[in-house]
């Protein structure tokens, strides 16, 4: 079942980043890089077009209380969300507590391990502190970035099912799962 999450007040450090909950002032940093063609059709949503779309996601990121910004050299340049996971996919997990993870960051950081970096410590935070029993992770199959980070990152491979992107398309998500050592 999806457990209940909120990241209020939770700042996570890393060796480069910061993992803190999104503010009003990280608009223009989150526009920056969420307007980058080629980034967020990773994760299944279009460029932004202007500041004003980026506002209105920034305020559900921060209404929502699951979505971390990642803060590198000072500035917002990328973000790691904990969203529910689809539970008609996943029955066998209906015992257990969980979510599912997404993430993004700017092209200018592609290949600099920082995403990995950031996905461990919140793993470590889910398990730790959260207590979660297990944590997904899916990626669109021809997105080989995010599948090296989910290798890095130690999940395992579950089952491919369809999903719907915020851009109207459908496309097969790889689902991995990592389960909390008991």
């Amino acid at each position: 079942m999806n457990a209940d999450i909120d990241i209020t007040g939770v700042t996570l450090k890393t060796e480069r980043l910061v993992l803190r909950p999104w503010r009003q002032s990280d608009l223009e940093d989150f526009y920056e890089y969420a307007s980058e063609d080629g980034v967020g059709q990773m994760a299944g949503w279009m460029p932004h077009k202007s500041l004003d779309e980026s506002r209105t996601i920034l305020d559900m990121f921060i209404r929502e209380k699951k979505t971390f910004a990642l803060v590198y050299g000072g500035k917002a340049v990328g973000s790691l969300g904990i969203e529910n996971y689809n539970e008609r996919y996943f029955p066998e997990l209906s015992d257990l507590r969980g979510r599912e993870i997404g993430y993004v960051i700017s092209r200018a950081h592609w290949g600099k391990g920082l995403m990995p970096e950031a996905v461990k410590a919140v793993i470590d935070y889910l398990f730790n502190v959260v207590r979660l029993d297990f944590i997904l992770v899916g990626h669109f199959e021809w997105n080989r970035q995010s599948a090296r980070v989910i290798e890095k990152c130690g999940f395992q491979y579950v089952k491919t099912i369809p999903y719907e992107t915020r851009m109207g398309t459908m496309e097969q998500s790889e689902e991995s799962i990592l389960y909390r050592k008991q």
